[in-house]
């Protein structure tokens, strides 16, 4: 079997370009060939793994078909459209799990984690000859006892020569923007923070997230250097990456041979790991601005989502890199994406206007003979003009969409109302007891009311037992699981890293002068602080300047530092091996991550001189409440809360 296991298993590392991570751009446009075309590793994999010629197809034109599972469909999903599939070869598509009929005489593409129920569906595949050859790209490095039984079962079933070639694709993560990616993990932090979870359970899911950013790392074929807070799993996930990059530098064709292709520079980037306890209060609170409003009120998944359209029905829509008003204005306060989009209606208006004047669409006008030639010009113009003009006004009308419907929400809602008021707390540390019950027998769903009080417990210095015992009366009164709640004020009694996570994220916040927008859109919107200004950074934003900097800094001081790339000396204190400053760093987030900290961490970097790269990163992207529901988990867990039963609330 060894000789088999040798000739079949092919390592490769996508000859060190990725889904888009690799595509890093020094403005917040996508680079053009990002919008054009999906990333090089997946169209050299969908072609067979052949090399692709200067058209970026390949040479030989072959109708194939692709099998994927539910996970790498969700890889795939942001990445490349139906029309792309078809551009290369791909006519049928199938999960693997999905009953399939036998396409003879066609050889078939494969992506899929290296597990053992895949493992078997491939084996059943081949040696029922569903398809004439059988190419198998995993997500991720296919386990060597896997593999082997890959190789008997097919040995057995005398289907051995269906399997032509079997890739590591290193792919076992989701792009979601040009610097943003995900694990796609579930339940992170409940797993991390159950406290039923044994030393096995633990060290299981550590192994899954160092693996996930090995990938990562395998693809834009850098080796980082290493800084975490000590202790945790922040630590835990550095030590064993570490590790993993040790052991995996050591062999003589390694995926990190050529340096990479990170940046324009040869030096190396920081890695900042840190855990969702770190600053819990982000990943609850309600945004303001465009993008993360859109992912916590409309649910934003893999880029797509659903709204009701103005003619009633369903409206699905793409949001993402190929979308000029979303790159250029996802950042913005809502009120602001009102504005511009009103803006680009005008402007959309006046040129329509202006190529109709041009053309003689206007009334009145004469045609003369002398003006023949003049007029095929316009009209030659006017043809050409009007894809893009088309494309505009569908923008436009998608956006228009959106915003109406986020609009109606925030109103029924009073969203503009959280969003101020948690920020006021963030700043002062605390309310006025009225206003805040006030908040709690206002509008809003159940969820926004126990995000508006996890919020204030996070917030205040010191608990006040009156005013909790308010807020939690209040809170039943809604009917509202008190679970999440009353972990976090667990939490707090603890003093489980919040009280210095709290603090960091108050110690850099400045008084800003207040902005208020909207005279043009409705007064819902107006008068809204810029709740995420650039006078106010997040403390995750803040340490990773630091980091960056590689300075001498009270912040950061007792952060600990791993270089796989040098001799190893004791846990993390290799602190002469900084190398900083640094101009390339990714930032990943173990627990949940979500677009609040995305947007800061992009503000921060486009802000420096010159511009810096950051690549955020996460276990899984949350919205408040996703992240609020894993922290009721964990409160049932630990027999704490109220035991109402409330069902989700429906948005």
């Amino acid at each position: 079997m060894g000789w088999f296991l040798a000739d079949m298993h092919e390592n490769i590392s996508n000859f060190h370009l990725n889904p888009s991570l690799h595509q890093l751009s020094s403005t917040n446009q996508a680079p053009e060939s990002a919008k054009s075309q999906p990333p090089e590793c997946i169209i050299r994999m969908l072609n067979l793994n052949q090399p692709l010629n200067a058209t970026g197809t390949a040479n030989e034109e072959i109708y194939k078909i692709l099998i994927y599972d539910k996970f790498c469909q969700n890889i795939l999903s942001p990445l490349i459209h139906v029309k792309d599939l078809r551009k290369h070869g791909v006519t049928l598509y199938f999960l693997i799990d999905k009953d399939r009929k036998p396409v003879h005489d066609v050889p078939a593409v494969y992506f899929v984690q290296p597990s053992q129920v895949n493992v078997q569906r491939i084996v059943a595949d081949a040696s029922r000859s569903l398809y004439d050859s059988l190419h198998l790209n995993f997500s991720s490095s296919i386990p060597r006892p896997l593999l082997e039984d890959l190789a008997s079962g097919t040995l057995n079933s005398e289907s051995i020569d269906k399997i032509l070639k079997v890739h590591d694709q290193y792919l076992e993560f989701v792009t979601l923007e040009h610097n943003l990616f995900s694990l796609a993990q579930k339940s992170c932090y409940v797993q991390l923070n159950d406290p039923s979870a044994g030393d096995r359970e633990i060290e299981e899911i550590v192994e899954k997230v160092a693996s996930g950013l090995f990938c990562v790392l395998a693809t834009l074929a850098v080796v980082p250097v290493i800084r975490c807070p000590s202790g945790g799993p922040a630590e835990m996930v550095a030590s064993v990456l570490d590790q993993k990059l040790r052991d995996h530098l050591l062999s003589k064709n390694n995926l990190f041979t050529e340096g990479g292709g990170f940046a324009s520079s040869f030096q190396r980037p920081v890695l900042c790991i840190f855990d969702r306890n770190f600053e819990l209060s982000v990943g609850i609170q309600h945004d303001f601005r465009y993008l993360p409003l859109v992912h916590d009120v409309l649910g934003l998944r893999l880029n797509r989502l659903s709204v009701p359209g103005e003619k009633g029905g369903m409206r699905s829509y793409e949001l993402d890199s190929s979308d000029p008003f979303w790159v250029a204005n996802g950042s913005l306060e809502f009120p602001e994406v009102a504005v511009e989009i009103e803006t680009q209606l005008n402007k959309y208006k006046k040129d329509v206007d202006e190529l109709n004047r041009r053309t003689g669409g206007t009334d009145g006008a004469e045609f003369e003979g002398t003006d023949l030639i003049g007029n095929t010009k316009h009209l030659m113009n006017a043809v050409n003009s009007l894809p893009e003009l088309t494309e505009r006004k569908q923008v436009i009308d998608k956006h228009t969409n959106i915003a109406t419907v986020l609009l109606g929400e925030i109103k029924e809602r009073s969203l503009d109302s959280y969003a101020k008021k948690e920020d006021d707390m963030m700043v002062r540390g605390g309310i006025d007891r009225n206003e805040l019950l006030g908040v709690l027998r206002g509008k809003g769903t159940k969820m926004d009311k126990l995000r508006f009080a996890i919020i204030y417990l996070i917030c205040s210095e010191s608990i006040n037992p009156s005013e909790v015992e308010a807020i939690e009366t209040s809170l039943r009164e809604s009917e509202v699981d008190t679970c999440a709640f009353q972990y976090v004020k667990k939490m707090k009694s603890l003093n489980v890293s919040l009280a210095s996570s709290n603090s960091a994220s108050r110690s850099n916040i400045v008084d800003w002068a207040e902005k208020l927008y909207g005279q043009s859109i409705s007064a819902v919107t107006a008068g809204v602080k810029n709740l995420l200004s650039s006078d106010r950074q997040l403390a995750l934003t803040r340490i990773v300047e630091a980091l960056m900097e590689g300075r001498p800094n009270p912040d950061v001081d007792s952060y600990l530092v791993f270089d796989p790339r040098a001799p190893k000396s004791g846990s993390g204190t290799s602190g002469s091996h900084l190398k900083g400053p640094f101009k390339e760093a990714i930032v990943f987030m173990i627990g949940g991550g979500n677009y609040m900290e995305y947007g800061s961490l992009q503000e921060f970097a486009q802000r420096q001189q010159p511009v810096k790269h950051v690549i955020y990163g996460t276990t899984e992207i949350l919205t408040g409440i996703e992240f609020v529901e894993q922290l009721t988990v964990l409160g049932q867990k630990m027999g704490l809360g109220s035991t109402v039963a409330s069902p989700a609330p429906t948005l």
